[in-house]
């Protein structure tokens, strides 16, 4: 009996999983549809960006968001002449599927299986920088590999 739990709590969590990964994933309509006020009042190009996953110089920190979403990282950086902006970041995400098993003793002998899933950001797959001075996105890095 306790091989018949353990195969129906890991057929639970493949599919907890893959439930949540389909969940956390966020696309320009999911953030259109969530911001439709905002949206509504860009102008068309500003819209056809933004449904595009694209943003250009002049955007509004909420026209880059809404468009390509939250940046895996921020920093603030200070210029000579004191001027400040901030640098957004953002990430090739790929999921990341590890399988693992546990076999404890003790009181209970017992094991356990785990699968987790994971879009954490890869360092070394940086694909753009937004620079933002006053709100607005005055350029656009992106990384050509």
């Amino acid at each position: 009996m306790p091989a018949l739990r353990i195969i129906s709590v890991s057929g639970f969590m493949i599919a907890a999983v893959v439930f949540a990964a389909g969940c956390a994933s966020s696309t320009p309509q999911s953030r259109i549809d969530a911001n439709r006020g905002a949206y509504a009042e860009y102008p068309p190009e500003v819209r056809r960006f933004i449904r595009e996953g694209r943003v250009d110089v002049g955007f509004t920190a909420e026209m880059a968001e809404m468009a390509l979403g939250r940046p895996g990282r921020k920093l603030s950086r200070q210029e000579a002449d004191n001027e400040t902006s901030e640098i957004w970041i953002y990430y090739r995400n790929r999921p990341r599927v590890s399988v693992g098993m546990a076999v404890g003793s003790g009181g209970y002998t017992g094991s356990s299986t785990g699968i987790s899933m994971s879009t954490t950001p890869d360092p070394d797959m940086e694909s753009m920088r937004l620079i933002l001075q006053d709100g607005h996105v005055t350029a656009i890095e992106t990384v050509t590999r």
